[in-house]
Protein backbone atom coordinates (compact mmCIF):
# COMPACT_ATOMS: atom_id res chain seq x y z
CA UNK A 1 0.00 0.00 0.00
CA UNK A 2 1.27 3.37 -0.76
CA UNK A 3 2.01 6.25 1.88
CA UNK A 4 -0.72 8.61 2.99
CA UNK A 5 -0.47 11.89 0.82
CA UNK A 6 -1.57 14.90 2.27
CA UNK A 7 -3.55 17.38 0.95
CA UNK A 8 -2.21 19.53 -1.61
CA UNK A 9 -3.52 22.73 -1.41
CA UNK A 10 -0.03 24.25 -1.65
CA UNK A 11 -1.79 27.23 0.61
CA UNK A 12 0.84 29.49 2.15
CA UNK A 13 0.91 33.43 3.42
CA UNK A 14 0.71 36.53 0.81
CA UNK A 15 3.95 38.10 1.05
CA UNK A 16 4.14 40.51 4.06
CA UNK A 17 1.62 38.36 5.39
CA UNK A 18 1.92 35.80 8.48
CA UNK A 19 -0.44 32.98 9.83
CA UNK A 20 -0.89 32.33 13.37
CA UNK A 21 -0.61 28.69 14.72
CA UNK A 22 -3.42 26.41 14.08
CA UNK A 23 -4.62 26.36 18.02
CA UNK A 24 -4.84 30.29 18.19
CA UNK A 25 -7.46 29.78 15.43
CA UNK A 26 -9.15 26.87 17.19
CA UNK A 27 -9.78 28.90 20.74
CA UNK A 28 -11.49 31.33 18.74
CA UNK A 29 -13.27 29.18 16.45
CA UNK A 30 -12.01 30.74 13.27
CA UNK A 31 -12.57 27.35 11.19
CA UNK A 32 -11.08 28.90 7.75
CA UNK A 33 -7.86 29.65 9.68
CA UNK A 34 -7.76 26.81 11.41
CA UNK A 35 -7.94 24.52 8.08
CA UNK A 36 -5.95 27.05 5.83
CA UNK A 37 -2.90 26.29 8.52
CA UNK A 38 -3.60 22.86 8.54
CA UNK A 39 -3.99 21.52 5.31
CA UNK A 40 -0.66 20.35 4.08
CA UNK A 41 -1.02 17.65 7.04
CA UNK A 42 -2.00 13.86 6.63
CA UNK A 43 -3.99 11.69 8.62
CA UNK A 44 -3.49 11.36 12.35
CA UNK A 45 -1.49 9.33 14.46
CA UNK A 46 -4.45 8.24 16.23
CA UNK A 47 -6.34 6.92 12.96
CA UNK A 48 -3.69 5.42 11.87
CA UNK A 49 -3.20 2.95 14.64
CA UNK A 50 -6.76 1.52 14.40
CA UNK A 51 -6.74 1.23 11.24
CA UNK A 52 -3.75 -0.95 11.62
CA UNK A 53 -5.69 -2.93 13.96
CA UNK A 54 -8.99 -3.47 11.68
CA UNK A 55 -6.40 -4.82 8.77
CA UNK A 56 -4.85 -6.82 10.97
CA UNK A 57 -8.38 -8.48 11.75
CA UNK A 58 -8.63 -8.88 7.77
CA UNK A 59 -11.62 -6.14 8.05
CA UNK A 60 -13.63 -5.84 4.61
CA UNK A 61 -16.27 -3.59 3.61
CA UNK A 62 -16.85 -1.77 6.91
CA UNK A 63 -18.59 1.89 7.61
CA UNK A 64 -17.00 4.48 9.37
CA UNK A 65 -18.29 7.71 10.82
CA UNK A 66 -15.49 11.05 10.27
CA UNK A 67 -17.11 13.07 13.19
CA UNK A 68 -15.82 16.71 13.16
CA UNK A 69 -13.91 15.71 9.83
CA UNK A 70 -12.79 18.94 8.99
CA UNK A 71 -11.22 19.37 5.45
CA UNK A 72 -11.07 15.70 5.25
CA UNK A 73 -7.75 14.96 6.51
CA UNK A 74 -8.76 11.10 8.13
CA UNK A 75 -11.56 10.63 5.50
CA UNK A 76 -9.81 10.64 2.53
CA UNK A 77 -7.70 7.71 4.03
CA UNK A 78 -10.25 6.15 4.99
CA UNK A 79 -11.58 5.93 1.64
CA UNK A 80 -7.99 5.24 0.22
CA UNK A 81 -7.96 2.03 2.60
CA UNK A 82 -11.28 0.98 1.46
CA UNK A 83 -13.99 1.76 4.16
CA UNK A 84 -17.21 3.63 3.44
CA UNK A 85 -17.04 6.97 5.36
CA UNK A 86 -20.26 9.09 6.33
CA UNK A 87 -18.01 12.28 6.88
CA UNK A 88 -20.06 14.76 9.34
CA UNK A 89 -19.16 17.95 10.50
CA UNK A 90 -20.63 21.72 11.39
CA UNK A 91 -18.72 23.97 9.26
CA UNK A 92 -19.44 23.97 5.54
CA UNK A 93 -16.14 25.12 4.77
CA UNK A 94 -14.78 22.01 5.96
CA UNK A 95 -16.98 19.80 3.87
CA UNK A 96 -16.23 21.86 0.99
CA UNK A 97 -12.82 20.94 1.06
CA UNK A 98 -13.07 17.57 1.83
CA UNK A 99 -14.84 17.24 -1.61
CA UNK A 100 -12.25 19.30 -3.40
CA UNK A 101 -9.63 17.44 -2.29
CA UNK A 102 -7.25 16.05 -5.27
CA UNK A 103 -6.36 13.03 -2.67
CA UNK A 104 -9.96 11.89 -2.54
CA UNK A 105 -10.76 8.63 -4.38
CA UNK A 106 -13.70 6.39 -4.03
CA UNK A 107 -16.01 8.77 -3.75
CA UNK A 108 -19.16 6.55 -4.42
CA UNK A 109 -18.41 5.38 -0.71
CA UNK A 110 -18.79 8.89 0.93
CA UNK A 111 -21.46 10.55 2.30
CA UNK A 112 -21.35 13.82 3.66
CA UNK A 113 -23.53 15.48 6.56
CA UNK A 114 -23.21 19.36 7.21
CA UNK A 115 -24.24 18.58 10.84
CA UNK A 116 -23.57 19.76 14.72
CA UNK A 117 -23.53 17.69 17.41
CA UNK A 118 -26.33 19.27 19.42
CA UNK A 119 -28.92 16.09 18.78
CA UNK A 120 -26.91 14.48 16.61
CA UNK A 121 -27.62 10.82 15.83
CA UNK A 122 -25.55 8.55 14.08
CA UNK A 123 -25.34 5.41 12.06
CA UNK A 124 -24.26 2.14 13.51
CA UNK A 125 -20.56 1.65 12.47
CA UNK A 126 -17.58 -0.69 13.07
CA UNK A 127 -15.30 2.30 13.38
CA UNK A 128 -15.93 5.64 14.98
CA UNK A 129 -12.94 8.49 14.42
CA UNK A 130 -12.93 12.05 15.99
CA UNK A 131 -9.58 14.10 16.01
CA UNK A 132 -9.37 16.87 17.99
CA UNK A 133 -13.32 17.25 17.80
CA UNK A 134 -15.31 15.99 20.53
CA UNK A 135 -13.71 18.67 23.60
CA UNK A 136 -15.34 21.37 21.27
CA UNK A 137 -18.88 20.06 22.39
CA UNK A 138 -20.60 22.14 25.00
CA UNK A 139 -20.36 20.88 28.53
CA UNK A 140 -23.70 20.25 28.94
CA UNK A 141 -24.20 18.42 25.88
CA UNK A 142 -21.15 16.10 26.02
CA UNK A 143 -22.44 13.36 27.74
CA UNK A 144 -25.21 13.15 25.78
CA UNK A 145 -22.97 13.20 22.34
CA UNK A 146 -20.77 10.69 24.05
CA UNK A 147 -23.31 7.88 24.92
CA UNK A 148 -24.59 8.24 20.92
CA UNK A 149 -20.77 7.64 20.02
CA UNK A 150 -20.98 4.27 22.01
CA UNK A 151 -24.01 3.12 21.01
CA UNK A 152 -23.12 3.84 17.17
CA UNK A 153 -20.52 1.68 17.23
CA UNK A 154 -20.94 -2.27 16.72
CA UNK A 155 -19.47 -4.73 19.39
CA UNK A 156 -15.75 -4.88 18.89
CA UNK A 157 -15.51 -2.23 16.89
CA UNK A 158 -13.23 0.83 17.37
CA UNK A 159 -12.90 4.44 18.69
CA UNK A 160 -9.80 6.66 18.05
CA UNK A 161 -9.97 10.20 18.78
CA UNK A 162 -8.85 13.21 21.54
CA UNK A 163 -10.02 13.96 24.59
CA UNK A 164 -8.56 17.05 26.21
CA UNK A 165 -7.59 16.95 30.07
CA UNK A 166 -8.10 19.20 32.79
CA UNK A 167 -5.29 21.23 32.54
CA UNK A 168 -4.90 22.10 29.17
CA UNK A 169 -5.09 25.72 29.05
CA UNK A 170 -8.40 25.36 27.35
CA UNK A 171 -10.21 24.29 30.50
CA UNK A 172 -12.84 26.19 31.80
CA UNK A 173 -13.31 28.03 28.53
CA UNK A 174 -17.76 27.70 28.21
CA UNK A 175 -17.39 25.53 25.41
CA UNK A 176 -15.38 22.87 25.56
CA UNK A 177 -15.19 20.17 27.53
CA UNK A 178 -12.52 18.75 29.70
CA UNK A 179 -11.77 15.22 31.12
CA UNK A 180 -9.32 14.01 34.26
CA UNK A 181 -7.55 10.73 33.47
CA UNK A 182 -9.99 8.95 35.67
CA UNK A 183 -12.88 10.28 33.56
CA UNK A 184 -11.08 9.45 30.61
CA UNK A 185 -11.12 6.20 32.25
CA UNK A 186 -14.71 5.80 33.06
CA UNK A 187 -16.15 7.07 29.69
CA UNK A 188 -14.52 3.87 28.06
CA UNK A 189 -15.46 1.44 30.57
CA UNK A 190 -16.98 -0.10 28.04
CA UNK A 191 -13.93 -0.60 25.92
CA UNK A 192 -10.40 -2.29 25.62
CA UNK A 193 -7.79 0.83 25.54
CA UNK A 194 -5.47 -0.26 22.84
CA UNK A 195 -3.92 2.94 22.64
CA UNK A 196 -3.42 5.69 25.15
CA UNK A 197 -1.20 8.62 25.32
CA UNK A 198 -1.43 11.48 27.58
CA UNK A 199 0.45 14.25 26.43
CA UNK A 200 1.32 17.21 28.31
CA UNK A 201 3.69 19.99 27.04
CA UNK A 202 3.77 23.89 26.59
CA UNK A 203 4.34 25.09 23.06
CA UNK A 204 5.67 28.18 21.49
CA UNK A 205 5.72 27.57 17.89
CA UNK A 206 6.25 30.88 16.59
CA UNK A 207 8.60 34.06 17.15
CA UNK A 208 5.59 36.10 18.27
CA UNK A 209 4.87 33.34 21.13
CA UNK A 210 1.75 32.35 21.26
CA UNK A 211 2.24 29.89 23.61
CA UNK A 212 -0.19 26.87 24.59
CA UNK A 213 0.01 24.49 27.46
CA UNK A 214 -1.51 20.77 26.27
CA UNK A 215 -2.92 18.44 28.08
CA UNK A 216 -4.26 15.77 25.71
CA UNK A 217 -5.37 12.49 25.53
CA UNK A 218 -4.73 10.54 22.92
CA UNK A 219 -7.13 7.56 22.47
CA UNK A 220 -7.88 3.97 20.59
CA UNK A 221 -10.23 1.81 22.40
CA UNK A 222 -12.42 -1.24 20.59
CA UNK A 223 -15.54 -1.69 22.22
CA UNK A 224 -16.10 -5.17 24.34
CA UNK A 225 -18.68 -7.40 23.06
Amino acid sequence: MADPKPNPWNEAPAPGEKWLPAHVYARDRDWHGYFRSLAHLGPRESLLKALASFEAEGAADRHAVDLGCGDGRDTAELLRRGWRVTAIDGNAEGLERLLRRNDLVHRERLTTRLEGFEGLRLPEVEFVNSSFALPFSQPGEFDRLWAEVVRAIRPRGRFAGQLFGDHDDWAGMPDRTVHSADQVRGLLAGFEIEHWQEEKRESVVDPTAHPKRWHVFHLVARKKG
